[in-house]
């Protein structure tokens, strides 16, 4: 079985934004500025409603019998829709188990909103069975299918008022959390033109969502503890053979519990 963790950074739509509120001839920075006042005035929170995102990394772990392989989709240069369509084509090839952090509350309500702008195609993601019949009880859309598991729906038990950080969780397991960023940092990442440090940001969250699925795996009988061992240490193998240097890093924060 394959099993595709993911996890998406974002950049406020300054396009989009400039045609919603008629923000025309303000620098990004300004039109930037000016959306998160509003979004201040509306709901003391300067983090955005969905459809004001933009994607600039999405990055993956993806893990099978044979194999484990992390990275971030494309390039530094690759588009918001390259990313998409990549995001979308390795659904429609492998048919993974999605596990995300969050990706039902944010992740994936994101890229359906972004998904309309262009022309991609997602036939697999929204099938329910009506061109493969396995996917009527079992598929990426309904809240309680095995297809896409939000560990930060199923941890709280579906109670909003239970859930918590990724970061926290993870330090807890002894993983080594986020480490450099914090989300809200990630514009200014941006704007320094350093796309590189958010690719690499948002393979720690990937990794961390993998190792902690890793342990709600053992929880529910489905590895056992020797499993559990062998599972992690092909994890920090493949970190210690990584000429990455952030790779490297997160293996030497990673504490033994």
């Amino acid at each position: 079985m394959n099993v595709f963790v993911f996890n998406i950074q974002t950049i406020p739509d300054i396009d989009g934004a400039r045609r919603l509120y008629d923000l025309h001839g303000l620098s990004d920075e300004d039109v930037a500025r000016a959306i998160f006042h509003k979004r201040r005035q509306q709901a003391n929170t300067e983090v955005l409603r969905h459809h004001l995102h933009k994607i600039v990394a999405i990055s993956a772990v993806l893990v099978n019998d044979e194999s484990f392989k992390i990275w971030s989709l494309g390039d530094e240069k690759s588009t918001e829709f390259d990313l998409l369509q990549r995001f979308f084509g390795g659904l429609d090839r492998y048919s993974p188990s999605l596990v995300s952090w969050n990706g039902r509350g944010f992740d994936l309500p994101v890229i359906h909103y972004r998904t309309l702008l262009y022309p991609v195609n997602a036939e697999r993601y929204w099938d329910r069975g009506e061109k493969d019949s396995d996917f009527r009880n079992n598929n990426y859309i309904s809240r309680f299918h095995q297809r896409h598991t939000d560990l930060k729906d199923v941890l709280s038990g579906y109670q909003s008022e239970a859930a918590i950080n990724l970061d926290e969780v993870s330090t807890l397991c002894g993983f080594p959390g986020k480490m450099s960023l914090n989300n809200d940092q990630v514009w200014q990442k941006w704007l320094s033109d350093d796309l590189e440090t958010i690719r690499n940001f948002n393979e720690y969250d990937v990794l961390n969502t993998y190792l902690v699925y890793l342990n709600w795996q053992r929880n529910r009988a489905n590895i056992d503890q020797q499993q559990y061992v062998l599972l992690c240490q092909r994890v920090r193998d493949q970190l210690l053979q990584s000429s990455r240097n952030h790779l490297i890093t997160f293996d030497k924060n990673w504490i033994d519990l």
